[in-house]
């Protein structure tokens, strides 16, 4: 299955974390990324396509402003991420020239992914730089990001790069051999898991926080990010980046790191892009009898089973979706604004044009734009 699997990846998103390539917490290893940069030109040698998001940037300028351990504040670490974000390219650059490679670099925030247009755009730019050979190397822009925007770590953005360029593997460079039982840090018996056929409630809570005062996802973020590429319908592998030879050893088919299975029942890019790439702008509240006709048969949302609205927002918004106990069940693209649905809930499709003078169709939310959580 390992071997299938890793033999059909003909484009692969390889996400190394600042743990990998700081090492001693000191700066970039050179040395480190030159090795990594060796084993990804031999992927690229043997007909795949790479894609590189890369943590780092904050780690390799802080030094620069003296300060030690992860920034205490987002304007230190935007001006870490401005110094070292140009040291971690050169790096790369330098790197893969030596096998005759060229890179380019692609800053992201979550709101260019959220604008469907961008989001578009983002992957044209992916293929053609895949088409001409490129290695697209992918950080989140930090010199400008705030919480509003931001991806939360590289995890996440991995996933959600995994889903724009319709990858077909995700791998994840981290410090450790893979996913265990329990934290190997402080539990010597825990076992590495080879295979992971789906990822439960147990799995998610048998993974750890952050370990790593350079890096800000822990076990935790690795687990969300397979997760969520699992939605997309695409396997990750887990790897220890530290480890020579781990690339190579992986698509030789020996059994190293961890292997998340997607899921059974994949979404559509569309729907994987509602899910977990747009935020939500608020809440819309659904009585029991809506909520069942949901969950069960997939409808469409109508006005006649919302009893509620929370927050502010336009038509086109991503909403949750929630039921009479306030429980998530669903996220959405709203037919309505905010303003709008105040006026018509409760109320028949058909009531809508008397209502508002104008009706743009009888959903709240088109089965199409909505996902079941």
């Amino acid at each position: 299955m390992r071997t299938e699997i890793l033999t059909k990846a003909k484009r692969i998103v390889i996400k190394i974390g600042s743990r990998v390539l700081t090492g001693d917490e000191n700066g970039l290893d050179y040395t480190l990324i030159g090795r990594l940069a060796a084993e990804m030109a031999a992927l690229r040698q043997s007909g795949h396509e790479v894609i590189v998001v890369s943590s780092g940037a904050v780690a390799a300028g802080r030094r620069e402003l003296g300060i030690e351990g992860r920034p205490k504040s987002i304007p230190q670490k935007q001006a870490a991420a401005a110094i070292g974000q140009s040291r971690l390219m050169r790096a790369y650059e330098e790197a893969f020239a030596g096998f005759g490679h060229k890179v380019a670099q692609i800053l992201l925030t979550r709101d260019d992914l959220a604008h469907r247009l961008r989001f578009l755009n983002a992957r044209a730019t992916l293929d053609t730089l895949l088409s001409f050979g490129i290695i697209p190397v992918i950080n989140e822009n930090d010199t400008v990001v705030v919480d509003e925007i931001k991806f939360g770590d590289n995890d996440n953005l991995s996933a959600l790069v995994t889903n724009l360029a319709e990858a077909h593997l995700l791998v994840i460079l981290t410090d450790i051999d893979g996913f265990y039982s329990a934290d190997p840090r402080t539990t010597p018996d825990a076992k590495l898991i080879h295979l992971v056929k789906s990822i439960t409630r147990e799995t998610e809570r048998a993974a750890g926080g952050s370990g790593s005062a350079v890096g800000t996802g822990g076990m935790a973020t690795k687990i969300a990010a397979a997760k969520k590429a699992g939605q997309s319908g695409t396997p990750t592998l887990m790897l220890n980046g530290t480890v020579p030879g781990v690339l190579a050893d992986a698509f030789a088919g020996k059994e190293v790191g961890t292997l998340f299975l997607p899921a059974r029942e994949s979404l559509n890019r569309r729907k994987h892009w509602i899910a977990h790439t747009l935020k939500p702008s608020g809440r819309v509240i659904v009585d029991e009898g809506a909520r069942t006709v949901l969950a069960g048969q997939g409808k469409s949302l109508l006005p006649s089973g919302v009893v509620g609205v929370e927050g502010e927002f336009d038509r086109g918004a991503c909403v949750r979706v929630c039921g009479p106990d306030g429980a998530e069940i669903a996220r959405g693209v709203v037919d309505y604004s905010h303003a709008e649905i105040v006026r018509i809930l409760g109320h028949r499709s058909g009531e809508i044009e008397a209502i508002l003078g104008y009706k743009y169709g009888d959903e709240i939310i088109h089965r199409d734009n909505l996902v079941l959580l």
